[in-house]
């Protein structure tokens, strides 16, 4: 969604306001209660809650997120001014209430993309207006939030999204043999989500613009170095791999768009940031997060990169149509193959190179970066703690001083959860890094900053 100059006439958002059925919404889920924070904090983790809670995977997440916070970035510009728009520039009366558009604009984005989850939203919408004044501010920004959600909604219809939830679809395979990859256990799960590395991005112009190179040939050094590597660190009953890395490697086994929202929310928080920096530092994470990931899900699809599981043990795969069974092997003396060998971690089913975590978490870390103006980032992220007993929980935490400290812990974690090789986490930072300067370069910008 690039900035454009077109104005949207409000008086039809407001129209479609008014006409709107929303009487009595208060009385479907008397037990919502809005998060704490400002309206925006509010918003971003009823967002959450709503994308997550639906059993969106981690990268559709993002893309869901992503439409919610931009539509209340763009209605909080539009009140505010200050930065650039995401989408057309949205007139706004003048008193209109910033607090009333980003209400709205969350609100009717979310009601949209999850009418299953009405009862919650309308409820929280309900206690979210009457929270504010009554009067014309109040009504001048809600038709404001309306129209910002109405351009997402229309900027973004036919961008690839693929429903149900979670839904798998067809994608180009390669002939079967050594490197390709293989439905992985334990429960050889259909691929997930190809259809993303066809979504139309939002900042990007194309989910390929900056598709890494090849993994490295099986013949080289390189390759031989990361295959023995999480062949020994990466297995579940790894005697070399110390506990700390195992802590590690399950801590970032938690779900990435509920960690970096929060992060984002808490340094809303931390900085006092007001509604319109706020929903800025949301959307930045969200969209340039899904932009990330539908970058990384294109490079997956395309190279179709064998799990470290399947290459390590040949024995590992069934008969999904892949290839035959027992799989193949190399062909590299240097790799010696290792019946029944598992990962500490269940393997994502999609596949290997280059990695999603490593792809995202580059490209997030450097909006964190951008908005607070230093890679001294000193970032606290909540993750998994395996001594909780809850499968879900964020109860550990752990303290990133610097940029490049998450970037080599993330690739560092993903290697020793058995998952990836180390040059694909290697390869997935540099992948995000590489979309999360575009997308600042040509969004998020003040008023006045050139390109």
């Amino acid at each position: 969604m690039k900035a454009r100059t077109r104005t949207l006439i409000i008086g039809l958002a407001l129209a479609a306001l008014c006409a709107s059925t929303l009487g009595g919404v208060g009385t479907r889920n008397a037990a919502a209660t809005l998060p704490p924070g400002n309206v925006a904090q509010q918003w971003d983790k009823i967002a959450e809650d709503t994308v997550v809670g639906s059993g969106a995977v981690q990268i559709e997440s993002f893309v869901y997120m992503a439409y919610a916070t931009s539509a209340m970035y763009d209605a909080a510009v539009a009140v505010d001014g200050r930065y650039r728009p995401l989408g057309h520039q949205i007139h706004a009366a003048r008193g209109a209430s910033v607090d009333a558009a980003v209400v709205e604009a969350a609100y009717r984005t979310l009601s949209h993309y999850f009418p299953l989850a009405a009862p919650t939203l309308d409820a929280l919408y309900a206690q979210a207006i009457a929270a504010l004044p009554v009067g014309p501010s109040t009504t001048a920004g809600q038709a404001v939030g309306l129209a910002a959600a109405n351009e997402v909604l229309d900027s973004r219809s036919g961008d690839g999204l693929t429903t149900p939830i979670a839904t798998t679809s067809t994608f180009p395979t390669l002939a079967p043999g050594p490197r390709v990859w293989r439905l992985t256990p334990l429960l050889y799960l259909a691929p997930q989500v190809p259809w993303i590395a066809n979504m139309h991005p939002f900042i990007l112009r194309e989910a390929g613009q900056f598709q890494p190179p090849p993994p490295p040939a099986s013949t080289s050094t390189e390759w031989v170095s990361a295959f023995n590597e999480v062949k020994y660190l990466g297995q579940n009953t790894s005697l070399v791999r110390t506990q700390a890395e195992t802590d590690i490697a399950k801590f970032w086994s938690a779900n990435p768009p509920r960690q970096y929202n929060m992060v984002a929310r808490d340094l809303a928080t931390a900085r006092g940031a007001d509604v319109l920096d706020s929903t800025r530092l949301f959307a930045m994470v969200d969209v340039i997060g899904a932009d990330a990931g539908i970058a990384v899900m294109q490079a997956k699809y395309h190279y179709l990169f064998w799990r470290p599981v399947t290459a390590i043990d040949p024995t590992s795969v069934t008969a999904d149509g892949f290839g035959p069974t027992p799989g193949y092997d190399d062909g590299n003396v240097s790799t010696a193959e290792q019946p029944g060998w598992r990962p500490l971690l269940t393997t994502p089913n999609h596949p290997e190179y280059p990695s999603a975590h490593g792809s995202v978490s580059g490209a997030i870390v450097l909006a964190f970066s951008a908005f607070l103006g230093t890679d001294q980032v000193n970032l606290t992220i909540h993750g998994f703690d395996p001594t909780t007993g809850t499968a879900t929980n964020l109860d550990a935490v752990r303290t990133f001083p610097t940029a490049d400290d998450l970037r080599s812990e993330i690739v560092n974690a993903r290697v020793w959860a058995g998952l990836h090789y180390r040059f694909s986490g290697a390869a997935g930072i540099t992948l995000g890094t590489k979309v999360a300067q575009y997308d600042l370069k040509h969004a998020f910008k003040q008023e006045g900053d050139g390109d």
